[in-house]
Order: structure tokens, then sequence, then C-alpha cells
């Protein structure tokens, strides 16, 4: 029986705390921390896990109201939205569909940009024809 955690079924066959991590809004630290408080062994595989140990790590979640899937997602939209509402310089980017956080964007991001190169040497005229 596969564990089921926040609509998210686990993994079988990776062990738990890495498990953990399919659930949007749990990494590996918090996974770690999440299985520490429900005193759950690390090394310990998915498929391994009884229903009371599955019950341990849910009440845990429960218990330290972390933001999970869907919750998540509307805060960042919601987060998002703020942005560009207040018309700050990081919601002008997101609307533009551009880098946020200060990356460079003459050589990266092309493809956000619609500057698609195909080729490599694309508008190179060949050496065989003449000039």
């Amino acid at each position: 029986m596969a564990a089921r955690i926040s609509g998210i079924n686990l993994p079988d066959n990776k062990r738990i705390v890495i498990s953990l991590s399919y659930v949007k809004g749990i990494g590996k630290s918090r996974s770690q921390k999440i299985l520490a408080s429900a005193g759950i062994d690390e090394s310990k595989r998915a498929k391994d896990l009884s229903e009371e140990e599955i019950n341990k790590i849910r009440n845990v979640i429960d218990k330290e109201a972390y933001l999970l899937e869907g919750e998540l997602a509307r805060q960042i939209h919601s987060n998002i939205k703020r942005l560009k509402e207040i018309g700050s310089w990081r919601g002008l980017r997101h609307s533009r569909n551009l880098p946020v956080n200060g990356q460079r964007t003459k050589t990266n991001s092309r493809t956000v940009r619609g500057n698609v190169r195909k080729t490599a040497a694309s508008g190179k005229k060949l050496a065989t024809q003449k000039t």
C-alpha cells in the first residue's frame, strides 16, 4: 500500500526522507525535521512504514501547520499578483515573463524573450560560396 500524504502518493522504493520531498512545500531539510519529531528513522523505505507511522507523519505536518501543495501555490500566486499591483520592479519582470532575480538577459533567457536561434551558424555564408 502506497503512503499517501497531502494528496500525494509517495514513491515506495525510496527512503522516506526523499519520498516526503515529493510533496510540494517539503524539501529534504524539512523532511528531516518532520521525521525527527515523529520519531521515525530516515533510512526506512516508504513501503516499510506502518499505518501508525504514516499517521504520525501526518499529525506532525498538521501540528506544524506547514503550507503544502495547493495552499502554497495559492500563496505564491497571490504574492506575485501583489507585486504586479504595486508596480514593483519584480512585479514588472513577472508580468513581462523575464528573469526576476537579476540574472543577465543578453546571453541567457533567449527562449523566454522569443529570440530563438536554431543553429549556432545561422546566417553565416558557407565557405564554398563565392562572396
